[in-house]
């Protein structure tokens, strides 16, 4: 089985930003004059190399066009085909100086190149695309484009082998290089407006980051990505810019914003399962990865509330035995059965007052007020049923509280 040119081996990027990236079926490719993959490659192989040297510019210009349908129609079903059919129209447009025709052969032989992973060769081809495109700029004309061709033209051109060269940079771990080469790419998309190239650069650039490990920066392209796509009103570029978002989530521990984001996206994949199931795969594993980590977080909150409960309460039980602990007895006595129960408080003061002293030495002794005193000493009255002082202090010796 041939290997698909732009996607087998790619570890980060989405290519969807370059119109001449599209994937195209071999059953459902049609050139612009009606013909499919079988009857093209029939109708130029009657092109030999002696009937090529004796061809018009009107049949060079012709024939060269052909051999780029072919070369787009198989880029993603059969690489070498692809290599072939580019390698045979860079021949005439080389000869013949038809520099759109050159950067557009040489950008796809970059491709051919890239998805063999041999990445200097690729990057010489996207140069030479490069370097085509700076003699369009510098007044280059064709039979197409007798009057040489529109900044527009220009820049549409550069700013796809900008994002090339970016992922080539990516795919070999060259990060700086490759964001150089998304900046320039993304400052002519922004010029022109085109807001889908734009969101998918962001993606790629979020992508990126998300592998780098840095999170934050990936937030803020997979943002950018989504404002992009809402300007542009595409429904999938939102749907994959909000996959991206909730890709960071998960990453930054907050499950239940990556589940709204996802599930976003997945309402999208699911009405589009056919065209996108790859993409809704991707997409429910996510989603079962942020369910997990939310039912951790969820566990984990659980044993938390509960592990507070429990400290609390145990204070709480603590304290309360503290307030009813029986007040020590006197030394070398028992308190009786129905002796009242007495704070550590009540008993200082009461070993005072047993002691013959009046209110206000005890307030001094104990360093409190009198009327704080006389308010303890009218509890003690109380617990052990006394009229007065000197009731109270017999009715504890008989308590064996003092």
């Amino acid at each position: 089985m041939q290997k698909n040119l732009y996607f087998s081996g790619m570890k980060k990027c989405l290519f969807l930003c370059l119109a001449w990236l599209a994937a195209v079926s071999a059953a459902g490719y049609n050139d612009h004059r009606g013909f499919n993959l079988d009857s093209l490659e029939r109708a130029v192989a009657r092109w030999t190399p002696d009937a090529i040297d004796r061809a018009s510019e009107q049949e060079l210009a012709d024939l060269n066009h052909a051999y780029r349908d072919l070369m787009r129609g198989y880029s993603s079903i059969n690489g070498p085909k692809c290599e072939f059919y580019a390698r045979k129209a860079l021949g005439i447009s080389r000869a013949q100086g038809w520099e759109e025709a050159n950067a557009d052969a040489a950008r796809y032989l970059g491709q051919c190149f890239w998805a063999q992973e041999q990445y200097d060769s690729a990057l010489v081809y996207f140069r030479e695309a490069l370097d085509a495109v700076d003699r369009m700029a510098a007044g280059a004309t064709s039979p197409s484009n007798p009057e040489g061709y529109t900044q527009r033209v220009i820049d549409d051109n550069r700013s796809a082998l900008y994002g090339a060269i970016g992922n080539l940079y990516n795919m070999m771990d060259s990060i700086p290089q490759a964001m150089a080469y998304y900046g320039k790419a993304g400052e002519i998309f922004e010029q022109y407006g085109w807001n889908e190239s734009n969101s998918t650069l962001y993606y790629n650039i979020g992508e990126t980051w998300i592998d780098q490990g840095e999170l934050r920066q990936a937030c803020t392209a997979y943002g950018k990505a989504l404002d992009y796509a809402l300007a542009a009103d595409d429904s999938l570029l939102v749907a994959n810019a909000q996959k991206g978002l909730g890709r960071v989530y998960i990453e930054r521990g907050r499950p239940g914003k990556a589940l709204r984001y996802l599930r976003a996206a997945d309402e999208y994949y699911a009405a589009h399962e056919r065209e996108e199931l790859n993409w809704r795969k991707e997409t429910y594993q996510y989603i079962s990865a942020a369910q997990q980590k939310q039912q951790h977080l969820l566990g984990l909150l659980c044993g938390i509330a509960t592990g507070v409960l429990a400290v609390g309460f145990g204070i709480w039980i603590q304290q309360r035995r503290k307030r009813k602990q029986e007040v020590p007895a006197v030394p070398g006595k028992t308190p009786t059965a129905n002796a009242p129960e007495l704070s550590p408080r009540e008993r200082e003061i009461l070993d005072l007052l047993a002691k013959g002293y009046t209110t206000q030495q005890i307030a001094e002794a104990l360093s409190l007020s009198a009327e704080t005193i006389k308010w303890y000493r009218r509890k003690l009255l109380n617990k052990f049923d006394a009229a007065n002082v000197a009731e109270l202090i017999s009715n504890a010796k008989e308590s064996g509280l003092v």
